[in-house]
């Protein structure tokens, strides 16, 4: 009975504390994902936001240069939520990790606040480069499901990475990127996470077809009229 009662402050004093120092984090979810109801839903059902809180754990034992423990914690957090980040990475307030099975963000990684990552995308490395590493997310960036951005490079503020993306190169700021490999087009400087529309994305690669599909009808319409037609 005392073990129950004992369990029972504990389990309350971690909800209290975690809805009160990721206070940033859960409104983020209530913000960004329709289905979470309540503070204490998110508090015990989000894995994202579990995996955030162990973050910051694994983070500040990093920084005081404790060895193996930091590791060690987010191999286990990479376990029981399916989301790894390394201990060095740097995080910002906010972010959003929406369902986040298979989520990897590298050592050197930072990330900006008020940013949105999908199940699946990498933060990751190009080799065995040494030094910075990974890429640098700004503010108000949301980055599509299975999206992969390797290597030292900037995604910037307000920007927009597309599903299955495959960034290597910079992205500025309020643009959106689709495509393997990222192709850049512009959104007219909406922020995207505040939007969080995935339908609506326009895709450069798909209005060059459409624009080249139209100059071969054209070309095959001038083909088919009967000589001496004077032009329309």
């Amino acid at each position: 009975m005392i073990f129950l009662q004992v369990f029972f402050l504990i389990f309350v004093v971690w909800i209290l504390m975690v809805s009160i120092f990721f206070r940033v984090e859960i409104q983020s979810t209530k913000e960004r994902d329709p289905a979470a109801k309540s503070v204490v839903e998110i508090v015990l059902l989000y894995p994202g936001l579990h995996a955030v809180v162990a973050h910051r754990i694994n983070h500040l034992l990093w920084q005081w240069k404790i060895p193996f423990l930091p590791r060690a914690f987010s191999q286990w957090t990479r376990f029981f939520t399916g989301i790894e980040i390394h201990p060095g990475a740097q995080i910002g307030r906010g972010l959003f990790i929406d369902h986040g099975m298979g989520v990897v963000i590298g050592e050197t990684a930072i990330i900006g606040d008020n940013v949105t990552l999908f199940q699946g995308v990498t933060l990751g490395g190009t080799g065995k480069e040494t030094g910075k590493r990974h890429p640098t997310i700004g503010n108000n960036v949301v980055i599509g499901t299975g999206a992969k951005v390797l290597g030292n490079i900037i995604i910037g503020d307000n920007s927009y990475v597309g599903a299955n993306a495959v960034i290597i190169r910079d992205v500025p700021s309020n643009a959106t990127v689709v495509g393997v490999p990222g192709h850049i087009t512009r959104q007219e400087g909406k922020k995207m996470d505040l939007l969080m529309d995935h339908i609506h994305v326009s895709d450069p690669i798909m209005q060059h077809l459409r624009d080249l599909v139209r100059r071969v009808k054209t070309l095959e319409d001038k083909d088919s009229e009967p000589p001496g037609t004077p032009p329309s």
